[in-house]
């Protein structure tokens, strides 16, 4: 980073990558967030009980029924949703904070959720959509985990064409032929954003100054 861009202030943006089961899209999340001190990741809210080893803060923010009811009532949440009898949600505050300070926040969520931020924060989100580059492809990439019987294989593959349904939501669309090409295209979309004007907070006082 040049002595320009350490000036200019920033706002930080909402980044999602959204994928099929399979499509490679945890392995491009670490590459892109590996040594880069400007992505924070979002801690979600839950209702849940905590498992062995899990933080309240760090992990987690563990809440109750009520309180989590509460601030969905109060709009405190970017994006929630009940799984299962649980509640998960996005605090709005510390989002909030972070991208006014530079940060990126970056979102493990579904489409889903995606598309609820989508309507609560439409000028702060950056959707991506990784896709595999055909659907043998994806199935063979299931098989080789060696992780799943047949029958669960099956239904990734029925939740992998209900997720690759909303690629027309996403902002961007990168299909997965090549890892180290796809992590490229997502670096290029994340940088792309970053230098947009309305992101760029500090360019008027900049161009004032020259």
């Amino acid at each position: 980073m040049n002595k320009v861009d350490q000036t200019l202030a920033r706002r930080g943006l909402l980044l999602v990558l959204t994928a099929p089961s399979g499509c490679g899209k945890s392995t491009i999340t670490r590459a892109i967030m590996k040594d880069d001190p400007d992505i924070v990741v979002s801690i979600s809210a839950t209702t849940r009980d905590p498992r062995p080893g899990e933080k309240d803060g760090e992990d987690y923010l563990f809440m109750s029924t009520g309180d989590f009811r509460s601030k969905v009532g109060t709009g405190d949440f970017l994006e929630w949703a009940e799984v299962f009898g649980r509640f998960y949600g996005t605090p709005k505050a510390p989002v909030e904070e972070a991208i006014k300070s530079g940060k990126d926040v970056f979102f493990d969520i579904d489409w889903q959720g995606a598309r609820q931020l989508r309507q609560n924060a439409p000028d702060d989100l950056v959707w991506i959509c990784i896709l595999p580059p055909n659907k043998q492809s994806l199935e063979d990439r299931l098989r080789a985990r060696g992780q799943d019987s047949e029958d669960v294989i099956s239904r990734r593959m029925l939740e992998a064409e209900s997720e690759a349904s909303h690629w027309r939501d996403a902002d961007y669309v990168v299909i997965n032929d090549d890892l180290d090409k796809a992590i490229s295209q997502v670096r290029s979309i994340l940088q792309a954003a970053r230098l947009k004007r309305v992101r760029r907070v500090g360019l008027e006082e900049f161009v004032a100054q020259m």
